[in-house]
């Protein structure tokens, strides 16, 4: 039986080396037997989401076995107060870079660049989208799709976070918009949320060439700076 974790003993374990988190999946179910015993203190038979969802969530083994990625990302983000679409990352940068994914959580910027904050906090505004604000963003998307504008706006877009090194941060938010737009035609409204990642990162660049915010007004914001700040228990686990 485990011992009552905080995410700091996480946070530690994993920056330790101790408990490396597993990579690919949830769980390293070929590690336990059938019932799903191990021994209490090995840690790196499941990933970053596994141990989270284990030490402060209380789920089983088997359960981490058993669940889809989705519901896994969804309960991820409310154990530790952050959006989806930072669950994902936490997820993308565990299974995709050597070491512990620690700074996703701590220092988030590193993996995003120095507007972090505002990507982040345009994240948490995804995870509180209305199906009719869903609705709406797919109906600009889509609109946009049939001028030759959006190519142009998309390529400038990916251009400006590209420079920043940051692709981590489009990746993410199509992701969880797929899940959370499924019903509304993610297809173009997952992409629109994934550019709108991408200016809110290159938006220096962006207005040094004079092109203007494409994507991001399509969930309502004329530019970065109009998305409401983060809550200042963001990320804070009680």
């Amino acid at each position: 039986m485990q011992t009552q974790q905080t995410l700091d003993d996480i946070l530690a374990r994993w920056d330790s080396g101790e408990g490396k988190p597993y990579k690919g999946s949830l769980i390293d179910w070929s590690a336990y037997d059938g019932d799903g015993n191990a021994p209490p203190d090995d840690m790196g038979c499941m990933c970053a989401q596994g141990q989270v969802l284990h030490l402060l969530g209380g789920w089983s083994p088997r359960k981490l076995a058993d669940t889809e990625q989705a519901k896994a990302d969804a309960e991820t983000a409310k154990l530790l107060n952050i959006s989806t679409a930072h669950a994902i990352l936490l997820r993308n940068v565990n299974d995709s870079i050597d070491g512990a994914p620690s700074i996703v959580l701590t220092n988030p910027e590193k993996v995003l660049g120095d507007q972090a904050h505002i990507v982040l906090a345009f994240w948490l505004h995804m995870d509180r989208m209305t199906d009719e604000q869903w609705d709406a963003a797919w109906d600009a998307a889509w609109d946009a799709a049939r001028v030759a504008a959006r190519v142009a706006a998309r390529d400038a877009a990916r251009a400006a976070a590209w420079v920043a090194a940051r692709a981590a941060a489009w990746a993410a938010a199509r992701a969880a918009a797929r899940d959370a737009a499924w019903a509304a035609a993610w297809v173009a409204a997952r992409a629109a949320a994934g550019y709108a990642c991408a200016e809110i990162q290159g938006a220096s660049l962006l207005r040094e060439q004079g092109k203007p915010f494409f994507f991001l007004p399509m969930f309502g914001f004329d530019s970065p700076e109009a998305i409401p700040a983060l809550p200042a228990d963001y990320g804070k686990v009680a």
